[in-house]
């Protein structure tokens, strides 16, 4: 059975997205990236774009029951995989530690909107006995 996890706030709401769907044992999160809670993209570089992004992944995942440790696999796309793939490792450094999750990243012309330039995707293991 599919059920909508919904966040608050949830800026894809207007555009028909759920945040993330939960089937059975896994939970389906869709791309984050670092956007604040109005929506609006955050001031500052790649990092604190990413910092934020991490923080929405966390946000969504938690309101499906899950957490960080317990990503199993992950999709992270950069508009420049040359100047931040360096950010990229930075980040999983510092957001997971062994094991670490699966991961595909991937470079993209653009991202929904021209400011945004990382954004993540996750699938997740919801926690055992999690009610949410």
């Amino acid at each position: 059975m599919l059920s909508r996890i919904v966040t608050d706030p949830d800026p894809y709401e207007p555009y028909l997205l759920s945040q993330a769907i939960k089937f059975g044992d896994l939970l389906f999160v869709s791309g984050q990236a670092g956007y604040a809670d109005d929506g609006r993209i955050v001031d500052g570089d790649f990092t604190a774009q990413g910092e934020q992004a991490f923080a929405n992944l966390r946000r969504a995942l938690e309101a499906g029951g899950s957490d960080l440790a317990h990503v199993v696999k992950v999709t992270i796309f950069v508009t420049d995989m040359q100047a931040q793939f360096k950010n990229v490792v930075a980040l999983r450094r510092k957001f997971w530690s062994e094991p670490y999750p699966a991961d595909t990243i991937v470079e993209v012309k653009a991202l929904y909107n021209p400011e945004v330039m990382i954004e993540i995707d996750a699938i997740a293991a919801v926690a055992v006995g999690a009610e949410r």
